[in-house]
């Protein structure tokens, strides 16, 4: 099992709950929705999302998403994030963990409920 993760609004997490199908903005304006492996998510979450808070990681099994998912780097380095080109089906979702930052607004990575591993030791535990 492979999880990907994808940081989200809470209520447009839940709204996508109710209707079965998660589209998030990136969808529309790039035509993909951003992800990153477990290593790579603090670095994006401190970088985009720094002090933001009503947000919720989204632990994603990428074998269970619809949509086509394309690793890659779009803006010149060497680090490639999986892109999810389409809309998230929520049954691939399988575990949603509150995502607030610390006082300074930096994040860490919450704790991974167990059995959350994807097979490489890139989540932590």
């Amino acid at each position: 099992m492979t999880i990907i993760l994808h940081i989200a609004r809470r209520d447009n997490w839940e709204k996508a709950e109710a209707s079965g199908q998660y589209c998030a903005d990136t969808l529309m304006s790039q035509g993909f929705i951003h992800c990153s492996t477990p290593r790579q998510i603090i670095p994006v979450a401190n970088t985009r999302f720094r002090g933001e808070k009503d947000l919720v990681l989204l632990c994603i099994e990428s074998e269970k998403v619809d949509a086509d998912i394309r690793y890659e780097n779009l803006e010149g380095g060497d680090d490639l994030f999986p892109h999810i080109y389409g809309s998230l089906n929520p049954d691939a979702v399988v575990d949603v963990l509150d995502f607030k930052p610390h006082a300074d607004g930096t994040f860490a990575l919450p704790q991974m409920r167990e059995g959350d591993d994807n097979g490489n030791n890139d989540l932590p535990g």
